[in-house]
């Protein structure tokens, strides 16, 4: 399999080297021919189907794929993504450069450039989102809702039991911005381009008490920040919410900094159903939606509409909750590694991926897609072999275990289009290799998504699409150590403190060579372990109106509309 070359943008480059990203930012909006034929017009409103509703639209405790799919028409950060790719590039920094101990980053920002309120975006600015997010208190220290903000640096400056990376943020002079870490990470400066680090208006932030959470871990409730008045640099503002109706509406920014973008306004309409989503397509109720079938790929075509097929940058997975920690929700048998063997060989990736997943999909050998740097050719695969799984449980003294097999409705993913289908597949495959099923199946927000992190599931289906292009996205997010020497609850808490130590010394190695050996060595730690059982990368796609053009799929199903034009 050929392999990446190293990435440039690595910590650790020559002292206070410049580092100048590749593309400027104004040529990444660049719009282009679309598929559609026609000239493109100025002006006119883009409806897009969404497949949920976003949970609020302050990106910093955003996570999930519909929250971030309208903040990043409003929001930017100082790094974004490159078109059509998942590498960063410029957004709100011009450039930057790293010490040559890699802990301290010089970010020359862009000039000239105003938030939605009419305020300016400065060093000052970018210093006030980074303390801002450090000094999080109470709800906002919870998982649930800071997630990335600690995915990438660790704990706040109110949990000092959990240290974090990040140090301070000067602002030496309006458009300079000198962010310190306390440790080398692969996660930085990339992880910068997440929609989650999006630089927003100081004083908006304050005046509508953004960080005023309530509720519960469980149920949060958000701030009229949020909910009404998200303020960004992007080229589109926000313009209303209509809750009752799944509709969110944004506009033309008029003073964006960069190309504006030709559209006057989008909606995004939350259709839930996926076949709901395309009768309304065709109906001509919408120019557009995300999460196509595969099987709908080549009548949607027929019919004349674009079908824009990303390129893999994903894992749907089987996650296991048979953690070795004394006090979890643990289901015994799956200890055994002879029990998650089993399970492994007991799945037929093959089918799946020839039945239920579109042309280009492959089966998965372990947790990072194959362009992924530390991607490893010679880890531990399990082969499709049924009576090598029974043959497994009956060493084990396992036959006929018992495993509650939770699978999500109401949602189609990236990584998962039909979790019904792929729920009977690998059903059938567990019963026909001797085990006992009790399916669950839980709507996917908040039901499915709350059990599976309270560890109610013995197995579950989940995937994940990569951030930005880091193993540690990938493999840290899954498998490092979370606290008290355990890994995340949504694979049992369990505790494998070398494939910790194997993550952990990954992300410090500043040496990009050196940290793609490393998580190669990570990789086969975690396939010789089996914390759960990577099936299978997918190529998910959009689908447009032929009359619409410059909408850029993106392997991070993170397109941007600025690009997008509506013809004749």
């Amino acid at each position: 399999m050929q392999r990446r070359p190293p990435r440039v943008l690595a910590a650790g480059a020559a002292a206070l080297t410049a580092v100048t990203l590749a593309a400027c930012a104004s040529s990444d909006r660049d719009s282009g021919e679309g598929e559609g034929g026609g000239e493109a017009q100025s002006g006119g409103t883009l409806v897009f189907g969404a497949a949920g509703d976003p949970a609020m639209l302050d990106p910093a405790f955003g996570s999930d794929g519909e929250t971030f799919r309208v903040a990043r028409q409003i929001h930017e950060g100082l790094l974004g993504n490159e078109l059509g790719g998942t590498e960063p590039v410029p957004e709100l920094a011009e450039d930057y450069e790293v010490s040559d101990d890699g802990l301290e980053y010089t970010f020359n920002l862009r000039q000239g450039v105003q938030f939605h309120d009419g305020t300016d975006f400065n060093a000052e600015a970018v210093c006030f989102n980074f303390d801002r997010w450090y000094n999080f208190e109470g709800l906002a220290t919870s998982p649930s809702a800071s997630y990335y903000y600690q995915a990438v640096f660790g704990g706040f400056a109110s949990t000092p039991d959990t240290p974090s990376i990040y140090e301070s943020c000067e602002a030496t002079d309006e458009s300079t911005a000198v962010i310190r870490l306390t440790q080398v990470t692969s996660k930085f400066p990339s992880a910068l381009a997440l929609p989650a680090f999006s630089i927003q208006s100081p004083e908006a932030l304050q005046q509508y008490d953004a960080d005023n959470l309530s509720g519960s871990e469980d149920a949060l409730s958000y701030s009229e920040y949020a909910l009404e008045h998200p303020t960004g640099t992007g080229p589109f503002r926000f313009e209303s919410w209509d809750r009752g109706n799944g509709e969110v509406t944004i506009v033309r920014n008029e003073d964006y900094w960069g190309e504006a973008p030709a559209l006057d306004s989008i909606i995004f309409r939350t259709i839930s159903d996926q076949n709901t989503r395309r009768q309304e397509l065709q109906a001509g109720s919408i120019d557009g939606y995300d999460f196509v079938a595969p099987a709908d790929y080549q009548s949607l075509e027929d019919e004349g509409f674009q079908v824009l097929v990303r390129d893999p940058f994903n894992i749907l997975y089987l996650g296991f909750n048979g953690g070795n920690v004394p006090g979890t929700n643990a289901n015994l048998a799956l200890q055994d590694p002879r029990v998650r063997q089993a399970i492994a060989h007991a799945i037929d990736r093959e089918t799946i991926v020839n039945s239920l997943l579109p042309e280009g999909a492959e089966a998965a050998t372990q947790f990072v897609p194959p362009t992924v740097d530390g991607w490893a050719e010679d880890v531990t695969t399990y082969d499709y072999d049924p009576d090598r799984a029974r043959q497994l449980l009956q060493e084990a003294g396992a036959e006929g275990t018992t495993l509650r097999f939770y699978y999500p409705t109401e949602v189609s993913r990236p990584y998962l289009p039909d979790p019904a289908a792929m729920f009977q597949v690998i059903n059938q495959n567990l019963v026909d290799a001797g085990f006992t099923i009790e399916p669950v199946a839980l709507p996917w927000n908040p039901d499915y998504t709350n059990a599976v992190q309270a560890g109610q599931a013995d197995i579950h289906l989940l995937g994940w699409t990569g951030d930005y292009n880091d193993a540690y996205n990938f493999i840290g997010t899954f498998f490092a150590e979370q606290s008290n020497n355990q890994a995340s609850a949504e694979f049992g808490s369990f505790s494998a403190p070398e494939i910790f130590a194997a993550l952990a010394e990954a992300d410090a190695e500043p040496d990009p060579a050196n940290r793609t050996e490393q998580y190669q060595e990570a990789n086969r730690l975690i396939m010789d372990y089996l914390p759960g059982v990577p099936i299978s990368h997918s190529p998910p796609a959009l689908v447009v109106a032929e009359n619409v053009q410059g909408l850029e799929p993106s392997p991070l199903t993170a397109e941007v509309f600025s690009t997008v034009s509506i013809t004749d």
